[in-house]
């Protein structure tokens, strides 16, 4: 079923619409969850709290992509369920992709700097546009979607290490490129 569609369907508040997403978009939700938490029972969760989540924001809200909507609610809802479940325990997957991206991407830390986090996300996708398919399809993978080196290795046929070097090629230019913009780490 088309997107809006699927969005019309919440807004009538029909429930046919968890089950079009499902069917739908169960797979991608499922893969960021497993790729943040690296736990298929735990994933299962986010999945069903990702959905609950879409069901109580539309309406109002009406994403223009419903995919990078239920992606971005996907990895929030990952995200949370990782830093309770590391609180007391240590976990290097997900810390590991996050960490590699602190030398780049300031964290916010005050209410100013929060507000300062659209125009850093513009400046993020204005880069992300800027470079090849293939470098931003990467970038996106890892430090999005959160898939191992060795995953894209896997599908891409490059060696790990080849794959390592150009993320840290990458990470290298968004910091120049954000540096150039004003925006310090």
């Amino acid at each position: 079923m088309d997107d809006r569609r699927i969005i019309e369907l919440f807004f009538a508040r029909d429930e046919q619409a968890i089950a079009e997403t499902w069917d739908k978009y169960s797979g991608l939700i499922k893969r960021i969850a497993v790729n943040l938490l690296g736990n298929s029972a735990d994933a299962d969760e986010c999945v069903n709290d990702a959905l609950l989540a879409v069901w109580n924001n539309i309406p109002p809200a009406r994403p223009d992509s419903l995919k990078a909507y239920l992606g971005g609610i996907a990895r929030n809802k990952a995200l949370m369920s990782f830093r309770r479940r590391t609180a007391k325990k240590r976990s290097n997957g997900l810390e590991l992709s996050l960490s590699e991206l602190d030398e780049c991407v300031p964290s916010p830390n005050n209410t100013e700097e929060s507000a300062d986090l659209a125009e850093l996300a513009g400046l993020l996708n204005d880069w992300l546009r800027s470079l090849p398919d293939r470098d931003s399809m990467l970038f996106i993978r890892r430090y999005w979607y959160g898939d191992s080196v060795k995953e894209l290795s896997k599908e891409t046929g490059e060696t790990a290490n080849r794959l390592s070097q150009r993320l840290f090629y990458l990470r290298k230019k968004l910091r120049e490129f954000l540096d150039e913009r004003g925006v310090t780490v």
